[in-house]
Parts: structure tokens; C-alpha cells; sequence
């Protein structure tokens, strides 16, 4: 990847954070996948449309877009090598010839200048170093008149995983999960500030709608914990502390996901934006 902006993001998607989302592409899908009809019907893909992924990691939503626009093309752009090696894995194995994907940083890379009539992402944009930099980067893509749609997470508190974790600090270094205007899960929990973003960055017609969706998270309390503390952030708050207070942590946290088992299934809701926007004509 030759031009990064975004190098603290690169590092942390390219190290353990990214091999682990890529290792375990079926989970996250299962958390995240019904949010994918909403994006969808948002973007209102065309068969012969040019579409854009932004943040794809690996590739469920680029192969969807890819479906829908069945003789148009699709591009897939990550930070992320291991789980764009998936993303094209996976492309591979379910047969789709009109999806790309490509390692690079969206707030620098030299995309075609309107060669794009749709743009999506799904939980892709919430971290970038300088966001007005990477949607007027992403603008300038698409054509005069083309679309922007896009899911990001809504506020903490509406979500029940972030909820369960609070439990955590009994036991953890835990800090707030995210803040406003800081690259990570919640940078854009605040409609008002997408607004701000996007039209700084050039959209009109910037629209924010909040969607729910409940995600699978494992098969058993157990299971989801493991699931949650193996990740990026779990790692690292978990190896701050003794093995004795980390095995805490995790028995805290399963209590607490005891109550969402349900037919063998730990299903958790969370709340996004879906947020549409158009690029001037």
C-alpha cells in the first residue's frame, strides 16, 4: 500500500485486530448481517451501476452490492491485507466475477474522479483519521447526482453489547467505548456531526435514519464472552491485568450474557445510523 494517512489505523488492521476480524469473518458477519437489507434498499443498486465499499473488510457487502449491480462492477477498499485476502477468497468460492478489492487508504487514494454512482459502507467509515478528508475524497469518486449510503453505530448506550461489557470495569482498565470526533466504533454516533462531516465534504440531502438489528454473538454465554475478550480491544485490556483478575473479567462477563442465551444462540441488539446522501449535480 503505497499512500497512508491513516498509519495508527493501518497498524492495528494489518496486526492482530485484522487477522482476527478475517480468521473469524463468519462471526462478525453474524453480528452485523441484518443491516445489510436496510444498506441495500438505501443504496438502491442498479444492474449496471458502479459501486463503491468503502472500509469492506472482508467483502460480505462488496459481494452483495456485487449481486445487485450484476452487470455493473464493484469495488471493495480496506486498510486491511488479511481481511481483504478473504474478501477476495471469498469471492472466489461463491463464484462473482464483478467484485475487486483493493488495500488502500480512502482519504488519499487517487480514485478515477466520478467514475462511481453509488458509494456504501457498512461499519467501514467510522475510522478514519480526518473524516472531511475522506469524504470529499469519496465525493469527488462518485459522479454529479451519484449516492452515498452508509451504516455506522449509533450512540453506546443503545447498544446491548457495549451494556453487557460495562461489567467489565469491576475488573478491567476499561475505558469510555468510544468519543465523538476520535477514530473508532462511535466517532459518528452523533448524527449531527455526520451532517457536519458530510457536508463539509460536499453531500447535500445528508439523511440519518436509526436501524436496529439483532446480531449473533456465539452459541452459549461462554462462547460470546470468549468471542468479545479475543478480539483487538478485549486482548489488550485483558493482558493489562493478572491472569487471576482477566479470568474474573470473563466469568463477570458471561453472568452477565446469560441472560440474552436463547435456542442456542447469544443475541445481542445494536443500534446504527444509516445515513444517505447524494453528491451535487
Amino acid at each position: 500500500m503505497r499512500d497512508i494517512a491513516n498509519t495508527e489505523q493501518a497498524q492495528a488492521w494489518n496486526g492482530y485486530e485484522g487477522t482476527y476480524w478475517a480468521d473469524h469473518q463468519d462471526r462478525w458477519d453474524a453480528v452485523n448481517a441484518d443491516f445489510n437489507q436496510p444498506l441495500l434498499d438505501a443504496a438502491a443498486i442498479g444492474p449496471h451501476d458502479r459501486v463503491l465499499d468503502i472500509g469492506c473488510g472482508a467483502g460480505q457487502s462488496t459481494l452483495l452490492a456485487a449481486r445487485a449491480a450484476g452487470q455493473g462492477q464493484v469495488l471493495g477498499v480496506d486498510l486491511s491485507q488479511p481481511m481483504l485476502a478473504r474478501a477476495r477468497a471469498r469471492a472466489t468460492e461463491e463464484g462473482i466475477g464483478n467484485a475487486e478489492f483493493e488495500q488502500t487508504d480512502v482519504q488519499v487514494h487517487a480514485f478515477a474522479p466520478g467514475a462511481v454512482d453509488i458509494a456504501i459502507s457498512r461499519f467501514g467509515v467510522m475510522f478514519f483519521a480526518d473524516p472531511v478528508a475522506a469524504f470529499t475524497n469519496a465525493a469527488a469518486a462518485l459522479r454529479p447526482g451519484g449516492r452515498l449510503a452508509f451504516i455506522c453505530a449509533a450512540e453506546p448506550a443503545r447498544n446491548e453489547w457495549v451494556a453487557a461489557m460495562t461489567i467489565l470495569r469491576e475488573h478491567l482498565p476499561v475505558g469510555d467505548f468510544g468519543a465523538p470526533g476520535l477514530p473508532g466504533m462511535f466517532s459518528l454516533a452523533d448524527p449531527d456531526r455526520v451532517r457536519g462531516v458530510l457536508g463539509a465534504a460536499g453531500f447535500s440531502e445528508v439523511a440519518a435514519r436509526r436501524v436496529e438489528a439483532y446480531g449473533i454473538w456465539g452459541r452459549t454465554a461462554q462462547d460470546a464472552a470468549d468471542f468479545l475478550l479475543n478480539s483487538g480491544p478485549g486482548r489488550h485490556i485483558t493482558a493489562q491485568v493478572s491472569e487471576e483478575s482477566a479470568a474474573r473479567a470473563r466469568e463477570a462477563l458471561t453472568e452477565r450474557l446469560r441472560a440474552h442465551e436463547r435456542n442456542g444462540s447469544v443475541r445481542l441488539r445494536s443500534t446504527a445510523w444509516l445515513v444517505t446522501a447524494e453528491r451535487p449535480v
